[in-house]
């Protein structure tokens, strides 16, 4: 059986709890680096949110992510926004996306970012 590192659910706890939304983090995931700074699921939701009501072609999405978070119990998911995968020495997307990572899927994380070249 599979336990989640608790010291990253107790990262994710505290940003939940919505003290602090300054921490930058790095995680692998999936063989995938992703770099980024995480939000309150709430927040990460309201924006994603604005993101599709301003598309005409996934505004009806929008509700699905405009709704509130369930919270029971310890996070499941880190939030990130402002966040780049890392492909070779290149970040992607170049502004930043939002992502949803299952803490059980992390393979290694690291506080704070890694250099890359922005081009």
């Amino acid at each position: 059986m599979f336990k989640p590192d608790e010291l990253l659910e107790d990262v994710a706890t505290l940003v939940e709890s919505g003290l602090s939304n300054q921490m930058s983090l790095t995680v692998v995931t999936g063989g995938t680096v992703i770099i980024g700074r995480l939000a309150p699921e709430r927040v990460w939701r309201q924006r994603v949110s604005e993101v599709l009501n301003d598309s005409d072609r996934l505004r009806e999405f929008s509700a699905v992510f405009d709704t509130a978070p369930r919270i029971a119990g310890n996070p499941t998911h880190l939030h990130f926004h402002v966040a780049r995968i890392l492909q070779g020495t290149v970040g992607i997307p170049e502004t930043g996306g939002m992502y949803r990572v299952a803490i059980a899927d992390v393979s290694a994380w690291t506080t704070g970012g890694i250099s890359y070249s922005d081009h």
